[in-house]
């Protein structure tokens, strides 16, 4: 145990020396010199730990995505329903028309053919709302046929 208390006391003394020394033999010219250090770390290190912070995220980005990649499809993920195709609608997607090697001067219609899809979508996602509102208020009906009965 004394052994122990030496050392420590030993290296106490060692760093309060050291620290002395350094900052009474320092010259205008090294007080400078480290200011502008300290200084430009102070400035750019938000800058650097947002750099990091992409490059981590696009690091985990891709590791998910290898992960997930052929087990879930993205949008069983989300939680979202399967997307609605209209009858005899081919495929607008840009990456399978450059796998299967086809490639079209123009995509007319491709808009379209989304804007449309966004109207079905939402005319059908109003139909449930719809079928929703009036089975709550049948159910309203059978409850109240039951209350009002003596």
């Amino acid at each position: 145990m004394d052994g122990v208390v030496h050392v420590v006391t030993i290296l106490g003394d060692r760093i309060s020396n050291n620290v002395k020394g350094t900052f009474a033999n320092m010259t205008a010219e090294k007080w400078i010199r480290l200011i502008i250090i300290v200084g430009a770390y102070a400035l750019l290190r938000p800058y650097i730990i947002k750099l990091g912070g992409k490059a981590q995220m696009k690091q985990h980005e891709d590791e998910s995505a290898e992960a997930i990649r052929g087990t879930i499809s993205p949008n069983e993920l989300r939680g979202q329903k399967a997307m609605v195709r209209l009858p005899g609608e081919d495929s607008d997607s840009e990456d399978d028309d450059a796998q299967n090697g086809e490639s079209s001067a123009a995509d007319w219609g491709k808009k379209a053919r989304r804007r449309q899809r966004l109207v079905i979508k939402k005319l059908i996602e109003a139909e449930e709302d719809r079928l929703r509102e009036s089975k709550e208020e049948e159910e309203d009906k059978d409850i109240e046929e039951f209350l009002l009965k003596e």
